[in-house]
């Protein structure tokens, strides 16, 4: 598994970040985060992140708002 997604996405897995891929991804954004006022995403390395907004999330990467978790 983790071969399969370094060679599909070009990261390592824990350091993925929501843009920069050399192909296109279908993209799932967990609802969940719209109830934040901050989020972090992975910049690359499992030892980098970035700040931004859900509605920042959204407009980078073009995702699909799915609601993920079961209550």
């Amino acid at each position: 598994m983790v071969n399969f997604v370094k060679e599909t996405v070009g990261y390592a897995i824990g350091g993925i970040p929501p843009v920069g891929h050399t192909t296109p991804l279908r993209t799932i954004l967990d609802s969940d985060l719209k109830k934040y006022e901050v989020i972090w995403a992975a910049a690359g390395t499992p030892f980098a992140v970035f700040q931004l907004q859900p509605a920042d999330l959204a407009d980078l990467t073009n995702g699909e708002w799915v609601e993920i978790a079961e209550y």
